[in-house]
């Protein structure tokens, strides 16, 4: 088999993987000497750090003054389960799943609360047609599907009156995407996602509609101590002013606050969606006339800004899983993508991250490569053949 050549360029920083995602950029542990270890986090200084971290969060992603906003144990994982168990129940419940961790909620809720719900999926690449949805009920979707490559192109869908809540896992849309937050009475994420903290810890975003059922409604089963937001049928203000329900790191908080202030450097929200934006359309501009490989969401507008899921689409591609894992398995060798491999679930190709800690520069570098490792693989099955 004849050597193909090598791009001439490589991303200066392989890192792709779609969590624990990318740092800030020129990050490194210095930025950290502030954090107050060995300190509580009841102390003074440790929920000062606490409340900064949800003072900027909501000022860039432009929260609200009257949600609320928490930081919750168990990564974004905890932010949902704390919502599902704690708020539903009240009123019929819609379902939806594009994904893995859509699919995973609707476990949680069928399964584990034995919730009569309305359970409404689109296969991977799509998402469900939320023109069906009854928002009167209370309705339980993913922003983005991390392991599928799909988002939820706008809030048009939702109206302003609904009589349900919104449950939005959105926590590879945090921060790249423009979360329509009046539409949004609980928004769920974790920082180790688009702004590339470090992982363990969630964030929970009330709207006073999810405050108010929290207060009006006590589930029929029993609350573990980390999902209780109420006591003696009110709200405690605490956890969401700093006063976490179990001990938090100081070393991720801080590290959380060094990549917010980042984000105010650039401009904030608007900065960090055109920078992601800018990264998934290297990608799509690289797909575009090359017919071996496509974008796996199937419309456009659905297309994924941060998880961007590819599949390769060659004829002479017969066991598509084995072929994807050889290319990624080759790049990772090379030293310039790690972690590009499709999610477990997701149909055989590659997921690369293009969030708004990911330079457009190291996209634009790996596309070479991508082209470089497929020839390579299928020059490999005709010498096997």
């Amino acid at each position: 088999m004849t050597a193909l050549a090598t791009p001439a360029t490589r991303p200066a920083n392989p890192r792709f993987s779609s969590g624990p995602c990318a740092k800030i950029p020129d990050f490194s542990l210095d930025m950290l000497a502030d954090a107050p270890l060995g300190r509580s986090h009841r102390a003074a200084v440790g929920k000062s750090k606490l409340a900064e971290a949800i003072d900027l969060t909501r000022a860039v992603l432009g929260v609200p003054a009257d949600y609320r906003i928490g930081i919750v144990p168990g990564s974004d994982t905890g932010a949902v389960e704390m919502a599902l168990w704690s708020l539903l129940g009240a009123r019929p419940v819609e379902m939806l799943a594009w994904e893995s961790f859509g699919e995973g909620w609707v476990t949680d809720v069928v399964k584990q609360l034995k919730l009569d719900a309305v359970v409404k999926k689109a296969p991977y690449g799509q998402i469900v047609d939320l023109a069906t949805v009854d928002f009167d009920k209370d309705v339980v979707f993913t922003w983005n599907g991390t392991t599928s490559g799909v988002r939820v192109a706008n809030g048009d869908a939702i109206p302003a009156d609904r009589a349900g809540l919104t449950i939005c896992d959105a926590t590879s849309a945090a921060f790249a995407m423009d979360l329509p937050f009046d539409k949004l009475d609980v928004v769920t994420f974790s920082w180790q996602k688009v702004l590339g903290g470090e992982g363990a810890h969630g964030v929970l975003i009330l709207s006073p509609r999810a405050v108010e059922r929290l207060e009006s409604y006590t589930p029929a089963w029993p609350l573990p101590k980390i999902f209780r937001m109420t006591k003696g049928g009110k709200l405690i203000e605490g956890i969401f002013k700093g006063e976490t329900i179990n001990t938090p790191s100081m070393l991720a908080v801080e590290d959380y606050l060094v990549a917010l202030k980042w984000a105010q450097s650039l401009g904030g929200r608007a900065a960090l969606i055109a920078r992601a934006e800018a990264n998934a359309r290297a990608v799509w501009d690289f797909i575009a006339d090359r017919p071996w490989i496509g974008n796996l969401a199937e419309v456009p507008a659905n297309a994924s800004t941060t998880s961007v899921c590819l599949k390769f689409t060659d004829a002479r591609i017969t066991d598509g899983a084995a072929f994807a894992k050889a290319v990624a398995k080759r790049l990772e060798k090379e030293g310039v993508a790690l972690d590009v491999g499709a999610y477990r679930d997701a149909p055989p190709g590659l997921r690369i991250w293009c969030g708004s800690t990911v330079e457009t520069a190291d996209v634009a570098a790996l596309m070479p490569w991508i082209e470089w490792a497929f020839q390579a693989e299928i020059a490999a099955l005709a010498q096997a053949a």
